[in-house]
């Protein structure tokens, strides 16, 4: 019982991570239906921005993690200025195929200044174990922080899309672009608000993952970003809870392959679990299936 107590706490660390960054996918999809794969990139640039802040200019965890998922905001922004924008009116499969290369010109271009060799972390948070209700499980205090980072970045979400002016006019451009732009709402600015949240989510896990593994390096986005991606289509695309849950998901699934031995396989099992998600129920646990006339 310890043990599988165990393997659940570490489940749900590892998938807070993949929680945080779907809920970044899950901003801009909702909106605009756009699947951003360079999400996976500015992570790693927010990482990279979160090393400099801490090593360089000796800032705390706090204030590094902020400015990071600020910088990494700005970022998500210029992305969809650049490449996306001049897009928004074409094919998906363009939107796609522009989404991967700058992707790839990211990873390289980072590769070109940076150098392709990994960069340690210092220690930013106390490296404490709790034993979590006296059951023998123990849960590191950086494991704590990145689980309550992600619940209280899901909160300010839910309550940001449900009860703000710029909320409201995201859920009316994720339903009908046109008729919201009708209706007097900026389109350009709200579609670029959603990048700057979505890709501040990403700086948020990048440094999360620095101060976690300790070890970053420029390639470091692609395998979490294409996590996040079947965690959010597990939970349900475009659904906020959704993204977490199937984070937390994901996350206590791939632990439990790997502490039964299958530690080699557990990336298969993601995309395992996401051919089936996608054949059986592709609008995901939490989501609805919808009717599309044609």
């Amino acid at each position: 019982m310890e043990q599988l107590l165990q393997q659940a706490v570490n489940g749900i660390s590892l998938g807070s991570i993949y929680a945080l960054i779907a809920l970044g996918y899950t901003m801009v999809y909702g909106v605009i239906n756009l699947i951003n794969f360079a999400h996976g990139e500015v992570l790693m640039v927010g990482a990279y921005i979160g090393l400099y802040l801490t090593s360089v200019l000796g800032l705390p965890f706090l204030p590094a993690l902020l400015l990071a998922m600020v910088l990494s905001g700005v970022l998500g922004m210029v992305i969809e200025k650049v490449a996306y924008k001049p897009l928004r009116n074409g094919t998906r499969i363009s939107a796609l195929i522009t989404a991967i290369a700058v992707s790839l010109f990211m990873q390289y271009g980072m590769m070109y200044f940076v150098g392709p060799e990994s960069r340690t972390y210092k220690d930013l948070l106390p490296s404490k174990q709790i034993d979590l209700f006296s059951t023998g499980a123990l849960i590191d205090i950086k494991s704590f922080y990145i689980i309550f980072i992600t619940l209280i970045m899901m909160l300010l979400l839910m309550y940001l899309t449900k009860f703000t002016k710029m909320g409201k006019s995201m859920r009316a451009l994720s339903q009908d672009r046109d008729a919201a732009e009708l209706m007097g709402i900026n389109v350009n600015q709200t579609i670029s608000y959603t990048f700057f949240i979505g890709s501040s989510l990403a700086g948020a896990a990048g440094v999360l993952i620095g101060v976690y593994y300790s070890t970053i390096n420029p390639l470091m986005g692609a395998t979490p970003g294409l996590k996040a991606f079947v965690s959010a289509v597990i939970g349900g695309t475009g659904i906020i809870p959704g993204a977490v849950f199937g984070g937390f998901f994901l996350g206590i699934v791939e632990t439990a392959v790997s502490a039964f031995g299958g530690s080699l396989y557990k990336d298969a099992v993601a995309f395992f679990i996401l051919i089936v998600f996608l054949l059986v129920k592709p609008s995901g646990l939490l989501g609805k299936n919808t009717q599309e006339k044609v």
